[in-house]
């Protein structure tokens, strides 16, 4: 089983127990503001998307981490790789994103987790670019993004809402551990 360690995070598999907390930050508007179309998401869609994330981890051998808290047990939401089928322009990447319930925002657990995600991507996955799809305003991923060391490759728009992205990406050439 893949985990991944942080000072503070555990990043690892799905377990059965963590839909209702998931579910809980899927319905959080403030949480889905910036995911597709701002929709909240019950318990059934979380359940499907977690089908969907540890399917992933199977077909792929990267996927979307649950992120728990050492010292709590708590899920605190989800961050991982996936490829970002929703945008075609972007198929052939994989990207790294993040969801973390709002009572956990602003402590740097989301920088924590998608730094060790990143490591994991381009030095135990073997890729050698990884992207990161975010909407425009959306100023605290935007900062995660830059902490990253991830750098500005376009802008475009969502293929169904419309609204603007930027796309970001770096290279295993320009990551430093």
């Amino acid at each position: 089983m893949t985990e991944i360690h942080t000072p503070r995070l555990l990043l690892r598999r799905w377990y059965d127990d963590d839909l209702a907390p998931m579910a809980d930050i899927n319905a959080d508007p403030q949480v889905m503001r910036w995911i597709d179309d701002g929709s909240l998401r019950d318990l059934d869609q979380t359940a499907e998307d977690i089908e969907r994330w540890e399917e992933e981890w199977d077909e792929e051998g990267f996927g979307l981490f649950a992120v728990e808290l050492l010292a709590s047990g708590e899920l605190a939401g989800v961050v991982g790789l996936s490829v970002p089928e929703f945008l075609p322009e972007a198929l052939s990447a994989v990207a790294i994103s993040w969801r973390l319930g709002s009572p956990f925002w602003g402590q740097g657990y989301a920088s924590e987790a998608a730094q060790a995600t990143l490591e994991f991507a381009l030095q135990d996955r073997g890729l050698d670019r990884v992207i990161s799809i975010s909407r425009m305003g959306d100023d605290a991923s935007e900062n995660i993004i830059r902490k990253l060391g991830m750098k500005p490759e376009r802008e475009t728009a969502h293929p169904v809402y419309g609204f603007p992205l930027h796309v970001h990406a770096i290279d295993l050439t320009e990551y430093e551990a």
